[in-house]
């Protein structure tokens, strides 16, 4: 009997363990990791925006925010390279007359693309790490921005991405 007391204890900790593991639930995952080379997956363009800006303004540049007419220019960009499954910039128009037919008076813009990366971390990173590209997200002045990841099955890439960077002119708004 003695020795069923001593046990009692130990097995009242492992119900009590028991009855909790039912109810964990991990952490989510952040989502710059998320895979969007998948039906139905979301970019979160606030966390796109926060890296970003993050990047710019440890190099010492403003921040951007998030502008309605550059995330449509991404989005058209991103849509049609999927579409054609191609990347590059000047599928349509160029990237000039595109940001001029958009309406957005600009200073200085600049756009990057990509393909093939499957989370923001990866395209973030791959931009980040190429000097152009690179560049491109320091732009100074710039404190605009649009993005956007298209997601096409039948693509090698799976997903096609446009970042555009602006600084607009204030003096015409």
């Amino acid at each position: 009997m003695s020795r069923l007391f001593r046990r009692l204890p130990a097995v009242l900790a492992l119900l009590a363990l028991a009855s909790c593991a039912g109810s964990y639930m991990p952490p989510e995952e952040p989502s710059m990791f998320r895979n969007l080379a998948q039906p139905g997956a979301v970019l979160d363009v606030a966390e796109a925006v926060k890296m970003i800006s993050g990047f710019r303004v440890h190099e010492g540049l403003p921040p951007v925010t998030l502008d309605p007419e550059l995330t449509r220019m991404a989005q058209a960009q991103a849509e049609l390279m999927a579409r054609r499954d191609k990347l590059e910039h000047n599928l349509g128009r160029p990237f000039a007359a595109r940001l001029k037919a958009s309406g957005f008076d600009a200073v200085r813009a600049a756009e990057n693309i990509g393909a093939g990366y499957h989370t923001l971390a990866e395209a973030f990173s791959g931009w980040r790490n190429s000097p152009p590209h690179r560049t491109n997200m320091l732009l100074p002045g710039a404190t605009r921005m649009g993005i956007a990841a298209v997601y096409t099955p039948r693509s090698k890439y799976k997903v096609f991405w446009s970042l555009e960077l602006a600084q607009p002119d204030e003096k015409k708004s």
